[in-house]
């Protein structure tokens, strides 16, 4: 968060630290990747517009490329080909695959040469909406479930519009993951989402043990489900102080 200079100074030099530190040839993990730092969104978030996003990503993708030999691919509001907006369809396989399919026309990168960097793979860069990463855990070590119901819930599978997710296992803790990205809040509120997956788990007798929120959220995202809860008739986010005092900042800086 912050202007576009600033902002880019300080993403080309943490990208440089995760190019230097992690190789793909060895990495592991669950969540999808084709990179070793995988993507980069820049997103509207106050006095900037979307058409602005499109713009600053287009040109790090530039300066990024250009600094690292990493090749480059946008997506969303930002992407070249019309089929490559969906995050999903650029990281198909995965590194593993992109790394052998990677020389043929339709995977070719948007900026560089169709050959991956020998241990940061490709990047994605994209402009986009706020993004809020979304867990619902549930007590049960039954896989399955939590697949079959991100099955369930996912847009691309015919579930909510604006969700994505997998089913993941918490091996630790005994407990199975609905692992989602919730791509645009406004279209499907969390309270929506987490009373969908409570109703689908009760067809396997299972119960939802707690939800988690990953990284940053929207206030009127969390208000929203708050006021759904709470059952608060007529709930206007401008009733929260903190809210307005932020947006009387907002309207003093545009003066």
């Amino acid at each position: 968060m912050g202007q576009a200079e600033p902002v880019q100074e300080a993403l080309l030099a943490a990208c440089l630290v995760a190019i230097e530190r992690i190789d793909l040839n060895t990495h592991r993990g669950a969540h999808p990747r084709i990179g070793a730092i995988d993507v980069i969104p820049f997103v509207p978030l106050r006095n900037i517009s979307m058409g602005e996003c499109v713009g600053l990503a287009r040109t790090f993708g530039q300066r990024f490329q250009q600094a690292t030999g990493v090749p480059v691919y946008f997506y969303e509001e930002a992407a070249i080909r019309p089929q490559r907006k969906a995050l999903e369809v650029i990281r198909k396989g995965q590194y593993e695959a992109l790394r052998r399919d990677v020389t043929q026309p339709e995977r070719h990168p948007d900026l560089g040469e169709p050959r991956l960097h020998p241990s940061a793979g490709a990047n994605i860069i994209g402009a986009r909406k706020f993004l809020i990463a979304f867990n619902v855990n549930l007590a049960t070590h039954n896989l399955e479930v939590a697949k079959q119901i991100a099955r369930t819930i996912r847009s691309s599978s015919g579930g909510l519009s604006a969700v994505k997710g997998i089913g993941l296992a918490l091996e630790g803790r005994g407990m199975v993951q609905v692992s989602m990205n919730v791509v645009d809040y406004e279209k499907n509120a969390l309270y929506r989402i987490v009373e969908f997956i409570r109703m689908e788990a009760k067809r396997w007798g299972v119960s939802i043990a707690e939800t988690e929120v990953y990284g940053m959220v929207p206030a009127a995202a969390l208000l929203d489900s708050t006021a759904f809860y709470m059952q608060t008739a007529q709930f206007d986010p401008k009733q929260v102080i903190e809210l307005a005092i932020l947006d009387q900042l907002g309207e003093e800086e545009k003066e």
